[in-house]
């Protein structure tokens, strides 16, 4: 996969991308990254890339030209992606929107900055937009650092267990369950038995009814997506009637 960044401050998403598992995805050859300074494509002295909106009202927006020029340069190593604005009005990024976007060659992604980028650069040359959330931040560094860690991962051979990905929360419409590493007892506080039990149907059922109970407790919005099998609905409520009765017990 090629993954372009173009924005005011691209060595900060850079940094982010050579540790960890984007770094790694790097080293392997499963990922090559470019990033483009807006600064590099202006025309005058001073580089300037903004300017003060039409109309008035506060704050600056980033100028058409550089962002077009810089663009077109990402282009030519990079012809086959799509050009995505990071936008707080863009489609919210979400797990079926990572697994859409992994599956492609690539992504020329746009860092916006300040109250945002001209209008008619996104008309003109913009494929899509993308937002992380409903908040703001001061830049889409941030939100591009966000939507290639996303994507990364769901790369072939990225992680180092092939069920890593697959058993992340969301993957399956629910939040992951809890989990547990040595000590046994960590200041008084002991590791679940079932998880000790070495009876992985067992275990198996406990993890699926910690993750349908934490999605039902923490994120409800997303078991009225999702329709439950047989079995996971007798889990979720063991998991219910259990956690009513340590709470009022």
């Amino acid at each position: 996969m090629e993954i372009d960044v173009i924005g005011l401050f691209p060595q900060a998403v850079r940094g982010f991308c050579e540790v960890g598992m984007v770094g790694r995805a790097q080293a392997q050859g499963a990922l090559a990254m470019r990033f483009w300074d807006l600064r590099d494509f202006t025309l005058d002295r001073r580089h300037t890339v903004d300017d003060r909106p039409y109309g008035g009202g506060p704050g600056m927006v980033l100028m058409a030209e550089p962002l077009q020029a810089a663009i077109e340069a990402a282009k030519r190593g990079n012809a086959d992606s799509r050009v995505a604005y990071l936008s707080p009005a863009g489609r919210v990024l979400n797990h079926d929107a990572v697994m859409e976007l992994a599956a492609r060659p690539g992504l020329i992604l746009v860092a916006g900055r300040y109250e945002g980028v001209d209008e008619r650069l996104v008309q003109a040359t913009v494929d899509e937009e993308w937002s992380v959330g409903d908040y703001v931040l001061s830049g889409g560094e941030a939100a591009a650092a966000v939507m290639i860690d996303a994507v990364v991962r769901q790369l072939p051979g990225v992680l180092g267990h092939e069920d890593s990905a697959r058993e992340d929360s969301f993957v399956e419409g629910l939040l992951d369950c809890p989990h547990y590493t040595r000590p046994e007892e960590w200041r008084g506080q002991k590791v679940p038995d079932t998880l000790l039990s070495g009876d992985h149907e067992r275990i198996r059922r406990w993890r699926l009814k910690e993750s349908l109970g934490r999605t039902w407790l923490r994120r409800p919005d997303l078991l009225v997506l999702r329709e439950l099998g047989a079995e996971e609905r007798v889990l979720l409520e063991e998991f219910k009637q259990e956690y009513r009765g340590h709470e009022y017990g």
